[in-house]
């Protein structure tokens, strides 16, 4: 699972980074890629934007702003050995649901590359 949004790293900025790498290409089959908006209005611009038709476009889903899979309370909950890779601010066990999953921090731009490629991708291993 691949994880971008919340409150932290859901900014407009943030979903703009991600929709760039994400731009033209696919998340890849078995990994599923969650956008969660910082709040109501980065949600509006980040539509206005046409951000989120490049995230439904590529496969991900995109949910209402909210703490949605950061603290493992619904959209997203990870499962015993799930591997995760999040945008969210914190990783201790059990934070985002199982405490047996495995969860990893990155900045949007790495969980969008990450999503594409089904691993841990720096987004500069995408270009060209």
């Amino acid at each position: 699972m691949a994880f971008i949004g919340s409150c932290t790293n859901g900014r407009l900025s943030d979903l703009g980074e991600a929709a760039k790498i994400l731009k033209g290409r696919r998340v890849k089959s078995g990994v599923r890629l969650i956008v969660t908006p910082a709040s109501k209005r980065v949600y509006q611009k980040a539509l206005r934007e046409g951000l989120i038709d490049v995230f439904l476009e590529a496969g991900a889903v995109v949910t209402n702003p909210s703490c949605g899979a950061c603290f493992g309370g619904h959209l997203g909950v990870a499962s015993d050995e799930d591997v995760v890779i999040s945008s969210s601010n914190r990783n201790f066990v059990g934070r985002m649901g199982s405490a047996k999953s495995l969860v990893y921090l990155a900045n949007p731009a790495v969980v969008a590359a990450s999503a594409v490629t089904g691993r841990i991708t720096d987004p500069r291993d995408l270009a060209g």
